[in-house]
């Protein structure tokens, strides 16, 4: 059994153009705050990508991750969205102006029950953690996947604003703090 602990979150690199094949799996990169949440046998930790306490900005967030099972970890992106249901940065930063909702979006499980899964297939890992999230209150959500064209999901991501779209390969392992191409990044739209 795996105790969990704040661990550096793994890293997009950031790319001109999307890779594409099967071997590949896209999501839309949320404009927010990168933020790894712990669930330890006693308490809530909810981190920034560099240690800074989230738990007591974000305390509804904290709260609802009391749900997690002991001795989990998870990293993910709050973000704030506004009326429209669009994620909204600047609401984030100025917590709560005009955001109908602040969220926590997961996208991986490195750890789940006490069960180190960070040398599991992504894919696996997903897999799992879409279980979790279904069972979680309302403001824990799973980042979905996109079975679209690299182009198509591109076009998309223009058109409505949003900040770009992550790439990572379905086999990839969990490797804290790595940033090795195993997941790319690339922005649509700079703000």
């Amino acid at each position: 059994m795996v105790k969990a602990e704040f661990l550096e979150p793994m890293l997009g690199l950031a790319v001109a153009r999307l890779p594409e094949g099967p071997a590949w799996q896209y999501e839309v990169k949320l404009d927010g705050y990168r933020a790894v949440a712990v669930r330890t046998k006693t308490s809530v930790e909810l981190w920034s990508r560099n240690k800074r306490d989230f738990s007591r900005r974000f305390p509804k967030i904290a709260r609802a991750l009391e749900a997690l099972p002991v001795e989990t970890v998870l990293d993910g992106e709050i973000i704030a969205v506004n009326g429209d249901g669009r994620p909204s940065f600047g609401s984030l930063q100025n917590f709560g102006e005009g955001a109908a909702a602040i969220l926590f979006y997961s996208f991986d499980a490195p750890v789940l029950a006490g069960g180190d899964l960070r040398s599991k297939p992504l894919a696996t890992r997903r897999e799992m953690l879409r279980e979790l999230i279904s069972k979680l209150p309302d403001t824990i959500r799973f980042s979905e996947t996109f079975d679209a064209s690299a182009a198509e999901l591109m076009g998309a991501v223009r058109s409505n604003g949003l900040e770009g779209v992550m790439a990572k390969r379905r086999d990839s392992s969990y490797k804290p703090g790595d940033r090795s191409g195993a997941w790319v990044k690339v922005r649509a739209n700079r703000g």
